[in-house]
């Protein structure tokens, strides 16, 4: 299967976001990846909701919201005008009654998508499955942007894969965020994942230009 290009949004210029954007646009990314952090739930914080606002305004690159906060059905309420390309994103842990937070970004008309960090068993998403467009695997601990990947994450990639699989859900795609570089990417692709976060180790890598590296990477992932 062809993999999916989610280039996060923590790694652009954000004095140039526009510029950014639109070298996005040219290199012919399927998604903009935006992290939304509370420093509770993650230990920072970055982008917000009225950022993704902004970035709807100026471009119909499908939006990737990965929401790192507690409670994050509290805030559903400050994503606007998203379509039915959109994703959103939400912890398992970040909720205790994850089902319910759930249905409310289905009612939404959203894709969606339920993370796990890599502490959190893949078990925990089967009742869940009928509710799920996609599952993120969290390839490194959720925070901060250039971390080392966790190598234990690339057999749960599999595992998860052949769950899903198992179990009627195919169609159900596995991003992974963390340390997504090219020789990750590769390795990370054959295990079965669909959707990758590119930051700076690929798509903003600075030994090319965006869009040589999505090149490069749409090779990779292909």
């Amino acid at each position: 299967m062809e993999g999916k290009i989610a280039p996060s949004l923590m790694c652009v210029d954000l004095l140039n976001v526009e510029r950014d954007i639109k070298l996005l646009e040219e290199a012919k990314v399927d998604y903009l990846h935006i992290d939304v952090m509370d420093n509770h739930f993650v230990p920072n914080v970055t982008l917000s909701f009225d950022f993704i606002k902004s970035i709807k305004k100026v471009t119909d690159i499908p939006v990737d919201i990965h929401l790192m906060i507690d409670n994050p059905e509290e805030s559903f309420h400050y994503l606007e005008d998203l379509t039915a390309e959109d994703f959103v994103c939400i912890h398992y842990e970040s909720t205790t009654h994850t089902h319910r937070a759930l249905g409310m970004i289905k009612n939404m008309g959203v894709k969606v998508g339920l993370a796990l960090n890599p502490g959190t068993p893949i078990g925990v998403i089967e009742d869940l499955l009928p509710d799920l467009d996609m599952v993120l695997v969290m390839t490194v601990n959720p925070g901060f942007a250039g971390q080392k990947l966790i190598p234990s994450m690339l057999d749960k990639i599999g595992r998860l894969r052949v769950l899903l699989d198992e179990k009627g859900y195919d169609h159900i795609s596995i991003e992974v965020d963390g340390n997504v570089s090219f020789e990750h990417a590769k390795l990370m692709h054959e295990k079965g994942a669909d959707i990758f976060v590119g930051g700076s180790s690929s798509v903003f890598s600075k030994e090319a230009s965006v869009v040589e590296n999505c090149k490069k990477f749409r090779k990779i992932i292909s």
